[in-house]
């Protein structure tokens, strides 16, 4: 694809890591399955239950759409806006609902890794920066 031309091995699989991961997390527990733990978590800012499941299926395609997105741009800053979102979301989950982390594939865990992918996409884009 045009896309993915110009990059690097570690750029595209971090590339398709985090939009792999953006678009599975808003269409699978979002959309598809909406799940009751993404509506509790969210029902700490929406208290209205029905407002909090339609704010879910919005929030599942923006996901998605970040998730493409991320597959396609040249731009650093989508990588930028990827770890102040997954930051946000981190610090969101650890004032709401802490005892998440002590769960199996907790959002600390998940978290991390994606946040070093996309610093490893940075530098890889900075890299390719200074070839060209």
């Amino acid at each position: 694809m045009v896309f993915f031309v110009n990059q690097t091995p570690s750029l595209l699989i971090c590339r398709l890591a985090l939009a792999f991961s953006w678009i599975y997390q808003g269409a699978v527990p979002k959309i598809v399955c909406q799940s009751r733990g993404e509506i509790d978590l969210l029902g700490h800012l929406i208290p209205v239950y029905q407002w909090a499941c339609e704010a879910v299926l919005w929030i599942g395609a923006a996901e998605i759409l970040f998730g493409l997105f991320l597959l396609v741009t040249h731009s650093r800053w989508a990588f930028v806006l990827n770890i102040a979102a997954l930051t946000g979301l981190l610090l969101f989950v650890a004032l709401f609902e802490p005892v998440m982390f002590t769960l199996p594939f907790n959002p600390l865990t998940l978290n991390i890794s994606l946040l070093a992918l996309s610093v490893i996409a940075l530098l890889e884009l900075k890299k390719i920066k200074h070839l060209t």
